[in-house]
């Protein structure tokens, strides 16, 4: 399962790694092309949350939690990608084909959907996490710390170089703590003498 989670933001840091700084002319074909490749990895960012979490709602604060995060990692999809389509693709495209004055309006609204995107996953985040605390305790602690710094930077970064690519890389060790705390089943993790909720 590690792997599994790790995959998408891993292949997002090495992207980063070759990611134009800048949208110019001699770049924006390759940037257009990063961002049509890149297209169907940003929306898998999400199973970091969703596979430690993964099983049918209960009918109670847990399930509330779980379907909290489950909207909030669709903002995320459906957003992010936006900002992919819109600053990546359609900015590019513009401007490789010389087309002047437009990519300043599609960064603005690319910015837009991408922070709606990113508060999405934070969202998503709070709730997968405690969901988690609720099953396993403060073994989850270290992922969530890291995981809530991870969020709180991509707001700004996306996935450039260097505090991009650094974000995406917290966001993989983030997964990977949470989806080892929640591998084993509830009972174990529990604290002795911890009532069950």
């Amino acid at each position: 399962m590690t792997a599994l989670v790790t995959a998408a933001p891993l292949l997002l840091a090495a992207a980063g790694v070759v990611h134009p700084r800048h949208l110019t002319a001699a770049t924006a074909g390759h940037w257009a092309g990063l961002h049509i490749v890149l297209l169907p990895v940003f929306p898998l960012l999400v199973l970091g949350l969703v596979v430690p979490v993964w099983g049918r709602p209960r009918r109670d604060a847990e399930g509330a939690l779980t379907m909290c995060s489950w909207a909030g990692c669709l903002c995320f999809a459906a957003y992010y990608s936006g900002l992919d389509a819109v600053a990546g693709i359609s900015a590019g495209t513009v401007v490789d084909h010389g087309v002047h004055g437009v990519a300043g309006r599609l960064f603005a609204t690319g910015d837009a959907l991408g922070r709606t995107g990113v508060y999405g996953l934070a969202v998503a985040s709070l709730a997968t996490c405690a969901v988690l605390w609720r099953r396993h305790g403060a073994r989850v602690l270290p992922g969530a710390v890291v995981l809530f710094a991870a969020c709180w930077s991509f707001v700004d970064s996306h996935i450039f170089w260097p505090k991009g690519v650094f974000t995406m890389l917290g966001f993989a060790v983030a997964f990977a703590l949470l989806t080892v705390a929640a591998s084993r089943p509830a009972e174990e993790a529990r604290e002795p003498g911890r009532a069950n909720s």
